[in-house]
């Protein structure tokens, strides 16, 4: 039976920078992966130039049942650090949009740099390789039963990731171990993922699809009211874009969804100043503000006759379509699933591990990292961050750990 210190499972994004970190901290790691090509859910992010990071990334871009969880390791190991580590090894990088950052070229370059990391740690990877079982030894560490053969080790981390695009090696293998081994689940469900509405409902809609335009989207209200200013797209299904994917992850089943489809305008007031001076038809007049097909589909909406002159509309129809504009409100049936979904919401609950060190509260030598834990980033490279800086944190304790342990033996 070979002997590892660190066995890391899954070899993503938080899989393979904490193999790295553990083993240039001295640990003799192996990481294993069930799926024969590594890292693809970095290869295809970012429209596979790989939003790596956000600028302004910090605890409050972040879900979890437990807000404060994500707070030590974030702190400690920040989107500033994992700039540097991406400048030392050559990448160009630019910002997109809101702190967004982006290789110039390619995703593979962060997946190269990822397994130099690992190289530069010697760190031996087993791909492909499936895990059957997992045993805590009762005298302490681990044995596990791999398509590679039967190892053992001191510590296990858990790296597996979410559920979302099971067609690229995406498994529940992580929540079934940590259910097993007895900690709570959050359920899990889909995140940052487009929304969908019935058949009826989406039908005066769905001439609409492919058009894409800024707005103000918002769920909730009082002190759980969230807002986003994005954009948005219509498809033949529903809703998606920016706005609708970070609104996705907050909003409850069958609860509705606030879109202000103008937010830069006060439609209900332009619209009726503009009767003194225009001589525009009003579907003209709402077309010179609005795209066209969206001016075409809130005038038949509200009933008006596009080819009416602007000075003969009452002013109370012109403010009831510059609010319905500004006002519209309507609720989901449900979402594109894990097929679509971006991240994953839930995981295992922070409860039950140490916002310090991710090692399990119920089992010693066990962690939990990345995608897999209770912690759901915004849109635009904050899971990302989350996966370096809990990957770093779950590196850094193994290593004092063993340290510790060698010290005292």
């Amino acid at each position: 039976m070979q002997a590892f210190d660190v066995v890391v499972v899954g070899a993503g994004a938080a899989g393979l920078f904490c193999a790295g970190q553990a083993g240039q901290r001295g640990l003799r790691v192996l990481l294993v992966d069930h799926a024969s090509r590594l890292a693809e859910k970095i290869r295809i992010s970012g429209g596979g130039r790989c939003n790596f990071t956000n600028r302004d990334a910090g605890p409050a871009n972040f879900l979890s049942d437990n807000p404060a969880f994500c707070r030590s390791a974030l702190a400690r190991y920040t989107s500033q650090d994992f700039i540097k580590l991406v400048q030392r090894h050559g990448i160009a990088f630019h910002e997109k949009h809101k702190g967004q950052l982006f290789c110039d070229d390619s995703s593979e370059q962060i997946i190269q740099m990822l397994l130099k990391e690992c190289e530069a740690g010697d760190v031996t990877r087993w791909q492909p390789c499936t895990v059957a079982d997992v045993r805590p030894r009762p005298e302490g560490g681990f044995e596990l039963d791999t398509s590679q053969g039967a190892v053992s080790a001191a510590r296990v981390v858990v790296a597996t990731g979410g559920l979302p695009v099971p067609k690229i090696g995406a498994t529940d293998w992580g929540l079934r171990l940590a259910t097993h081994l007895g900690h709570a689940i959050v359920e899990p469900r889909p995140a940052l993922v487009p929304l969908t509405f019935d058949a009826d409902t989406w039908a005066p809609f769905a001439a609409l699809a492919g058009l894409s335009l800024p707005v103000e989207v918002s769920c909730g209200s009082g002190k759980t009211r969230m807002r986003f200013l994005e954009d948005l797209l219509f498809t033949h299904r529903g809703l998606s874009g920016p706005a609708i994917l970070q609104i996705s992850s907050y909003r409850a089943a069958d609860q509705a969804l606030q879109i202000n489809l103008a937010p830069e305008l006060r439609l209900d007031q332009e619209l009726v100043e503009a009767k003194g001076s225009s001589r525009r038809q009003l579907g003209n007049e709402l077309a010179a503000r609005l795209a066209q097909r969206l001016a075409s589909a809130w005038l038949e909406r509200a009933r008006l006759e596009p080819s009416r002159p602007l000075a003969e509309c009452r002013d109370a129809d012109l403010q009831r379509l510059g609010r319905s504009v500004h006002e519209w409100q309507l609720t989901p049936s449900g979402d594109e699933g894990w097929r679509k979904a971006e991240v994953m919401r839930g995981g295992v609950s922070t409860r039950d591990l140490s916002s310090q060190t991710m090692e399990s509260r119920r089992v010693p030598g066990l962690y939990f990292i990345g995608e897999v834990v209770d912690v759901t980033g915004w849109l635009g490279g904050y899971n990302f961050q989350w996966a370096w800086a809990s990957a770093v944190a779950c590196a850094t304790a193994m290593a004092t750990a063993a340290a510790e342990a060698s010290a005292g033996a």
